[in-house]
């Protein structure tokens, strides 16, 4: 039976789409993760659709035994155990084309609001303050933008930052992945012996918690930005704190978090957010870097596509970050 379950909110273009391709959506948002292995139990779906309501581990999957494929919508994976996916005969579907270009662009703004102090002249001047020289920025023009993974976000954030002039290095440990004329590819070494600014683009593993970490921060050979769109398990956030306070980071945007449910933060990372909220020189988001009306659409295109090439024997797999 092509059927597909779909556990999470998804953009009502999706239906038609899957229709097109033979599948049948069966759409349960409502389903909490703890009703979602009875729900694959009770028929025998073709494939599962998420975005992070639960973890796909190997237990979950015992209970679809006639899953084919799960389609996570979105990039990010680090919800689902591959290890499992693998031993079981299922195949992994992401959509990180769809929201690359999100991304890039918001990668843009977080740079322009930390250089040009965007955020906090604005909180100023609604506060009836006009202080223009305490306010004067930096320019993107001329920077060297380092970045750490070079996959399909960072790709969209060097497409953007060549049309400003800046020199853009990347460095990724997978040796599959070649430049594209954005961004010339470097050691970490040299990224941090050159870099002005470090933006995060890698995705979230058990081999990346914590990827940033105070070595590395300190390894930079100037005071650097850092920029995180990625996942905020990447980034040591104690470590972080610890730069910006000797001023070794010059300022932070961060549109993840090592935490982001904000009534469950541990006293470290409490202490740790407490900091970087106060900061004036740290811009928060909660994770929107993605989220677009416009890539929400997209992103079931790219499912749907996938789905349909998959079915096809087209496709064998995810396509990075």
């Amino acid at each position: 039976m092509n059927t597909c379950l779909i556990i999470d909110e998804m953009h009502p273009s999706l239906h038609a789409m899957l229709e097109r391709i033979g599948v049948v959506g069966d759409y349960q948002p409502t389903l909490t993760a703890a009703e979602v292995p009875a729900a694959l139990a009770a028929q025998p779906y073709e494939g599962l659709m998420v975005r992070s309501k639960l973890r796909v581990t190997a237990e979950l999957l015992a209970q679809g035994p006639q899953l084919r494929y799960v389609a996570r919508a979105g990039a990010g994976v680090d919800n689902i155990d591959e290890a499992a996916m693998a031993a079981a005969g299922v195949t992994l579907l992401n959509a990180p084309e769809g929201n690359r270009d999100a991304v890039g662009e918001f990668a843009v703004g977080l740079l322009l609001a930390l250089f040009r102090n965007i955020v906090r002249a604005d909180g100023e001047v609604r506060e009836g303050q006009w202080k223009r020289e305490a306010n004067r920025g930096e320019e993107i023009g001329g920077k060297t933008v380092g970045l750490l993974g070079y996959g399909h976000m960072g790709r969209a954030f060097a497409r953007r930052l060549s049309a400003f002039g800046c020199t853009v290095l990347a460095h990724d440990s997978d040796p599959a992945v070649s430049a594209d004329g954005n961004a010339k590819l470097v050691s970490l070494a040299e990224l941090q012996a050159r870099a002005q600014v470090l933006s995060l683009h890698i995705p979230y593993s058990a081999a990346n918690h914590h990827f940033v970490n105070e070595a590395v921060l300190a390894g930079f050979a100037q005071p650097i930005w850092v920029l995180n769109t990625a996942r905020g398990e990447v980034l040591n956030h104690t470590a972080l704190v610890a730069s910006l306070r000797s001023d070794h980071v010059r300022g932070a945007a961060l549109d993840v978090l090592d935490n982001e449910k904000l009534t469950t933060l541990t006293p470290a990372q409490q202490a740790n957010f407490d900091f970087l909220k106060a900061a004036p020189n740290v811009v928060l988001t909660p994770h929107v870097g993605g989220w677009t009306h416009q890539s929400y659409v997209r992103i079931n295109e790219v499912l749907a596509e996938k789905i349909r090439a998959f079915r096809a024997g087209e496709l064998s797999g995810i396509a990075g970050s």
